[in-house]
């Protein structure tokens, strides 16, 4: 039988192969990394949203003293808070971090002095479970809609069979290298060969479209390359078509306020984005308090998915203190020297699931690498030319494995017992049929709404779930629980 890990936490790997797993991680990674800031409408920012990862991360370990091995990535959760955020600029966009980074910090300090009892009672096994399961089935869509998109077509809508084609390809690569018995390293590094098996696929059948002028068969733009190298008119960048430092956020709050202007990239995303104002801060903080206290549950689901791959409660060591210090801290410190929020990122413990490698200097080393690569501009351009259909592969994969490790979970459930029961089932339809709760917080003089506060189906799950348990708690532990005496 093999053993659960090649690698545990405190092992190291030889220099050549951990920089090899490191890269792994960072395509695992990847697409949802920069997928936020293309989302809120600044693609130019993704440099920044590398580099706000990788100093996250190396902050979250600072905290856990290098025994958890978690990514912290650009969360998704934040993407409605963001867009109230946009309307005042890079300031906004850091004070709803700072707000939210201040929330774990706020809760690290009350279990410091309480414990996390109060914790284990209020989301017990019963909703963790389901809600792991939920957090890769939600995203079950997202990878399916990309494994058939090609970026190049722009004929034939948003399916391309030979997409389809190519994301299987990564996709059954991966699987076989993660399961076959006879090569050591291709189980360890399975996406680094799937994604590059994928991509090789889409170029022969993009080349073979851009000489036949058959644009279905363009599967990868390489345009972002072009870019990198020329500017719009034809001129050569020169050294910056080879090292260029990220706008990130800090450095762009800055020079609105000496300049008293939005930049380009922010008006371009809010055409009606002004400087910070004191309404400003508080439409700011109300639309990034309650998500934040929602992402707070989702902390605690994805360490206790990883506590049970490798076989150790990270809730207890480190200790849920340090890892929400390192959570808040470092997503705070991922936003100023980045672009947005980061969270714990279920695409790098499907990573550790898969190959079996939870090595923290492997992290730690994915972390720096996020820096260097930020810098790096060939290498940025390189990246965002992985076709979606190749990264949907992919994540057929990680979110497969992040929904059967909730449903792990269940093995000591006892789902006979009816409360039990109505919990699951109440996160689970929740959360797969797409319930979310949208609060409005700006209503015109006509009455019309203009703003809303957008909590995601997987908080609103949790909230329900969360709920749910503690009103049939109470009914069981009252008289309407026991059995009427005859």
């Amino acid at each position: 039988m093999d053993k659960k890990l090649f690698y545990d936490i405190h092992d190291k790997p030889k220099f050549g192969q951990m920089l090899i797993f490191a890269l792994q991680q960072v395509l695992a990674i990847l697409a949802a990394t920069i997928a936020v800031p293309a989302i809120i409408g600044l693609p130019t920012q993704m440099p920044a949203a590398i580099l706000g990862a990788g100093i996250g991360t190396l902050i979250y370990q600072l905290f856990t003293k290098f025994k958890s091995p978690v990514f912290l990535g650009s969360s998704f959760a934040f993407l409605s808070s963001l867009g109230v955020a946009l309307a005042y600029g890079y300031c906004g966009i850091i004070l709803g971090s700072v707000v939210a980074g201040l929330v774990y910090v706020v809760i690290a300090t009350i279990i410091h002095f309480v414990g996390t009892a109060w914790v284990d009672k209020l989301m017990p096994p019963a909703i963790i479970g389901p809600t792991v399961a939920l957090i890769g089935l939600s995203l079950a869509g997202n990878a399916m809609g990309d494994i058939v998109k090609a970026n190049s077509s722009t004929l034939y809508g948003n399916y391309n069979l030979v997409a389809l084609l190519c994301g299987l390809i990564a996709f059954f690569t991966i699987i076989i290298c993660s399961t076959q018995k006879r090569i050591k390293m291709a189980r360890l590094i399975p996406f680094i060969i799937g994604i590059a098996t994928g991509y090789a696929a889409a170029a022969i059948f993009t080349v073979i479209g851009i000489y036949t002028k058959t644009d279905y068969l363009m599967i990868i733009n390489f345009q972002p390359i072009i870019d990198n190298f020329y500017t719009a008119d034809g001129a050569f960048k020169g050294l910056a078509a080879f090292i260029d430092y990220p706008h990130f956020a800090l450095l762009e709050a800055v020079k609105e306020l000496t300049t008293g202007n939005m930049s380009k990239e922010i008006l371009n995303a809010n055409p009606n984005a002004t400087l910070l104002t004191l309404g400003g801060i508080a439409e700011v903080i109300i639309a990034f308090l309650p998500v934040a206290l929602v992402v707070f549950a989702e902390h605690i689901a994805d360490h206790k998915n990883l506590s049970s791959i490798i076989d150790r409660d990270l809730i207890k060591e480190p200790g849920l203190k340090r890892t929400l210090l390192g959570d808040g801290v470092g997503s705070m410190a991922g936003t100023i020297f980045g672009i947005c929020p980061n969270t714990t990122y279920g695409e790098s413990v499907g990573c550790i699931a898969i190959t079996r490698n939870a090595s923290i200097i492997t992290i730690t080393t994915t972390a720096v690498m996020c820096i260097i690569l930020s810098f790096i501009s060939p290498l940025m351009a390189v990246l965002q030319t992985i076709p979606s259909c190749v990264m949907g592969g992919v994540c057929l994969t990680l979110y497969g494995f992040i929904a059967v490790s909730g449903l792990k979970m269940f093995k000591n459930l006892d789902l006979e017992n009816s409360k039990n029961l109505f919990v699951v089932a109440s996160i689970l339809i929740a959360g797969i049929g797409g319930l979310a709760i949208n609060i409005p917080y700006a209503i015109a003089e006509t009455g019309e709404i203009t703003g809303i506060i957008k909590i995601t189906s997987i908080a609103t799950a949790l909230i329900i779930g969360i709920v749910t348990n503690a009103i049939l708690t109470k009914v069981e532990n009252s008289k309407f629980g026991k059995e009427k005496d005859e």
